[in-house]
């Protein structure tokens, strides 16, 4: 169980692989979430591109900007 309370769910349009980290791009109705987790963990997880999954953002703070 997570505790996080902002999950959004999509689905894993790429997954871009670093010697470290790993760049995941998930699609969410009609934006996309882009996660850098480590490469362990996606590796962990073994996700590939169709895969369905949830986006768990937990944050701190968020910060608007206005032009």
């Amino acid at each position: 169980m997570l505790s996080a309370r902002n999950q959004l769910s999509g689905t894993v349009m790429s997954v871009k692989k670093g010697r470290v980290m790993a760049e995941v791009i998930v699609k969410v109705g009609e934006f996309e979430v882009a996660a850098a987790i480590t490469r362990a963990s996606a590796t962990k997880l073994k996700l590939k591109k169709g895969d369905k999954v949830a986006a768990v953002i937990k944050a701190t703070e968020v910060m608007i900007a206005k032009d």
